[in-house]
């Protein structure tokens, strides 16, 4: 029987995806990025053991709201992808039983060609590009860019559908040429439905503070809206110089 590491669950998301969602959390990162707001789902051992028809029993009664809003279930992390068997399971199972639309939240850290499973039973991706420029990546993450890249450019070239997310963080974020070249680089993307730039908060440092783990951006303010507008312009300035580069030849 397929078990999964569960971290939590939502009946009622309304961010992570179109219309209502079910939101299921999954247990096991392996980035550690400095913003996150849930250090609690990085060990790969932790979370609450569940079977696939418990899941689904959860689900279930929710079921007229999903549907009548356009939404569907959305499972996130943690990094669900460490789990892909059982949320490739999970994915098919309710398009079975109730052609719900099915959306996958990833930080693209995985070979997409082991994964295949779980795409083809994926409707849309939220992916999440942490930073354009490899070596503040791995500052802010722990990790290389370079799987995400090639995740977002698997799926450009696959046909999948797709959301790409971007956490901004003032001091780390606010780089002018990095924010060009992510624009550049969504530019020569298919499949990219929409671009969210998710201005950073405080609201998780007591988790690592229960979890007495030093918080390594304390002090550092959310952005204001300014700053967020800005790197909105810069980003789209750089996805239309990269579409015009595209379209000229």
């Amino acid at each position: 029987m397929i078990k999964g590491h569960i971290h939590s669950l939502e009946t009622f998301g309304t961010v992570d995806g179109p219309g209502i969602r079910f939101v299921l959390f999954m247990q096991g990162c392996h980035l550690k990025c400095q913003y996150c707001h849930n250090p609690d789902t990085w060990a790969l051992d932790g979370g609450k053991t569940m079977t696939l028809e418990e899941v689904l029993s959860e689900i279930e009664p929710y079921l007229n709201y999903y549907k009548s809003s356009g939404g569907g279930l959305t499972v996130s992390g943690g990094e669900p992808t460490l789990q892909a068997g059982f949320v490739a399971s999970l994915f098919q199972e309710v398009k079975k039983r109730w052609n719900l639309h099915t959306t996958l939240d990833s930080n693209g850290f995985n070979d997409m060609n082991r994964i295949e499973e779980l795409i083809d039973a994926t409707d849309l991706v939220l992916l999440d590009l942490k930073h354009f420029n490899d070596e503040k990546h791995k500052v802010l993450t722990g990790k290389s860019n370079e799987r995400m890249l090639e995740t977002a450019r698997w799926l450009s070239d696959h046909g999948k559908k797709m959301w790409i997310r971007h956490v901004y963080v003032p001091g780390i974020h606010d780089d002018e040429e990095d924010l060009r070249n992510l624009g550049r680089f969504i530019g020569t993307l298919e499949g990219v439905e929409k671009f969210e730039i998710l201005p950073y908060h405080q609201m998780g440092i007591y988790k690592w503070e229960l979890l007495g783990k030093e918080y390594p951006l304390e002090g550092v303010p959310s952005p204001t809206q300014e700053e967020v507008d800005r790197a909105y312009r810069i980003i789209e300035e750089g996805r239309m110089e990269s579409q015009n580069l595209r379209f000229s030849y």
